[in-house]
């Protein structure tokens, strides 16, 4: 069975940092492809910040210079290193593991960035 279960968020003051963690059980870590995807009230799901199999990172322009992705294989955990938050970053944060079809999601971390 597939599990993703994220780690981290909570509440933050703008300017602040957070590290969001992404345990993974039951797949083969190192093969797939890691991703960060976030939703805030009322809009779409948007891809924050992806990590290939082959180690190319990419993110999103809102954030890129300010989130870091990274995976440690040997604890089957991807994390997002995230500095300088805004409001705008506020959301739901979501976990997500991709290798050809087979595409799964981790539950949900809430970051709220707020004064």
């Amino acid at each position: 069975q597939v599990q993703l279960v994220e780690s981290g968020g909570g509440l933050v003051q703008p300017g602040g940092s957070l590290r969001l963690s992404c345990a993974a059980s039951g797949i083969i870590f190192s093969a797939y492809a890691m991703n960060w995807y976030r939703q805030a009230a009322g809009k779409q799901r948007e891809l924050v910040a992806g990590l290939t199999s082959g180690g190319i990172t990419h993110y999103a322009d809102s954030v890129k210079g300010r989130f870091t992705i990274s995976t440690d294989n040997a604890q089957n955990t991807v994390y997002l290193e995230m500095n300088s938050l805004k409001p705008e970053d506020t959301a739901v944060y979501y976990c997500n593991a991709r290798w050809f079809l087979q595409n799964y999601w981790g539950q949900g971390t809430q970051v709220t960035v707020s004064s």
